[in-house]
């Protein structure tokens, strides 16, 4: 398989959100403003990416019986690398996010791809595997946070689109990211099935 179609194969066929309906939870949680779901995911990404690599340059060397404990060490130390520096460069955006950063660690998106193919493949696919999925994962929260940003709000980056008295409470509410998350993963679904 090559380098490009690995790339397209985690941002369309295997996104996992729209698709394969993994990490809801910081999908559902942080998605309040397109600003906050870019940020997730690129540090989601970056997190993707890394241990993808280092992963895949270790495999030969993590023995079978500590291999998920180990997988597991290694992205915790590039979320705790990230979360440093959010916190000393970033803090507002990291005070926005909260508790969804440090829980990277156990994003089954992160260590299903560590599992599923930085572990079985060569280090430069598994790179591309961490862009493709993180850009997936970033489009999806990206998305869906501006759209939920909005119907809620009226705006769209914090820039005013219509009045605020259109905007409805709710898409800013957790409610709305469940009504949000259902029609987008409808319409991708929609789309699929057309092009079949």
């Amino acid at each position: 398989m090559s380098n490009l179609r690995i790339l397209l194969n985690g941002i369309i066929k295997e996104n996992p959100i729209f698709v394969l309906l993994l990490g809801m939870c910081p999908t559902l949680g942080t998605t309040t403003s397109a600003i906050n779901g870019l940020a997730m995911g690129v540090a989601t990404t970056f997190v993707i990416i890394c241990s993808n690599f280092t992963i895949s340059a270790l495999k030969n060397l993590i023995p079978d019986q500590v291999r998920i404990p180990g997988y597991i060490v290694i992205i915790a130390t590039f979320v705790t690398m990230l979360q440093l520096c959010m916190q000393a460069f970033l803090p507002s955006l990291y005070a926005s996010l909260g508790i969804f950063i440090p829980l990277i660690v156990v994003n089954c998106i992160v260590l299903g791809r560590a599992e599923s193919f930085a572990a079985k493949n060569k280090l430069i696919p598994s790179i591309f595997d961490g862009i493709g999925v993180g850009l997936g994962f970033t489009f999806a929260l990206t998305l869906l946070g501006a759209l939920r940003e909005l119907l809620g709000t009226g705006k769209l980056l914090n820039f005013k689109v219509m009045p605020e008295e259109y905007g409805s409470l709710i898409f800013v509410l957790a409610p709305g990211a469940f009504i949000a998350l259902g029609y987008l993963i409808a319409i991708v679904n929609k789309v699929k099935n057309i092009k079949a």
